[in-house]
């Protein structure tokens, strides 16, 4: 698969999350980096904060599943694959309180994974793909460890 170009993706993905994901304009997120390698999304702590004044567990949650399914969007739209993308299951663990903005972090999958992904939706008209997203504060402190299994379904 040969490198993106993330110009043109980034407003298509921020027009996604706001025509068909409405809570992402409620916590604020935005897209923070778009390229070759990353992909990595931005979410403020005041309209997420929690009785304790920390970022709350589930708007992290909710960021990091964010991340993972606009990974995979993204996959799909390099390829021109026509698919729908939905969350399978997922686990996560809180390692630290964030108590500043946070940034969901995902390294693009390895070419093997992703061939391997878009080869069963063209074949099956359905994949799978793991992704990992790592959530940090300002201060780079890791916040979350996100593992996510994504299917899509063309059709």
């Amino acid at each position: 698969m040969k490198s993106p170009t993330p110009e043109p993706y980034e407003a298509r993905l921020t027009e996604v999350w706001a025509e068909q994901m409405p809570l992402t304009r409620a916590m604020g997120v935005t897209l923070a980096v778009l390229d070759e390698v990353q992909l990595e999304i931005r979410m403020p702590m005041g309209p997420n904060r929690n009785h304790k004044g920390t970022v709350f567990g589930g708007s992290v949650s909710a960021l990091a599943t964010l991340a993972g399914w606009s990974a995979v969007w993204l996959l799909l739209v390099e390829a021109g694959v026509a698919a729908h993308t939905v969350i399978q299951d997922s686990r996560i663990r809180y390692t630290n309180p964030g108590q500043t903005d946070v940034v969901a972090r995902v390294i693009r999958p390895g070419p093997i994974e992703v061939e391997r992904f878009l080869t069963m939706v063209a074949r099956r008209g359905r994949g799978r793909i793991g992704i990992a997203v790592t959530v940090r504060d300002a201060a780079g402190q890791v916040v979350a460890e996100f593992e996510g299994r994504y299917v899509a379904a063309s059709g």
